[in-house]
């Protein structure tokens, strides 16, 4: 492992972390409630990182794709806040609402990454 690398997911998930911080505060003071915000920062986390896939593939250097990829959009992404929505509507026994979250993040996640891949330079 490269020094270089450490540092340069270091340095991109803090600014990933802040992106998400502030990304959800705005969609909150947009109204969203709930798993809302979280899930609009996952699904965007998500497109945005198929679509940096699809430039970085076999373009960008190996420390700065796993800066942006692992670093930036790892930290962005709130996988453990999902989580953590879905024990709370588990323990308020919303199971409508957790099934629901479960299944709009998870389906809408897997094609927004498609999507990022799609709307990215053509792979060879």
């Amino acid at each position: 492992m490269q020094p270089i690398v450490l540092f340069a997911v270091a340095g991109a998930g803090a600014l990933g972390a802040v992106a998400r911080y502030l990304a959800t505060l705005l969609v909150r003071h947009w109204g969203g409630v709930g798993p809302v915000p979280v899930a609009c920062v996952n699904i965007v986390g998500c497109f945005g990182f198929g679509l940096c896939w699809a430039f970085a593939h076999g373009r960008w250097s190996h420390p700065v794709a796993t800066a942006v990829l692992a670093g930036f959009f790892g930290a962005f992404t709130t996988f453990s806040a999902f989580a953590f929505d879905g024990f709370e509507l588990l323990e308020q026994r919303r199971i409508g609402a957790f099934v629901l979250n479960a299944l709009v993040q998870n389906g809408v996640g897997l094609l927004a990454v498609w999507m990022g891949i799609a709307a990215g330079p053509a792979r060879s």
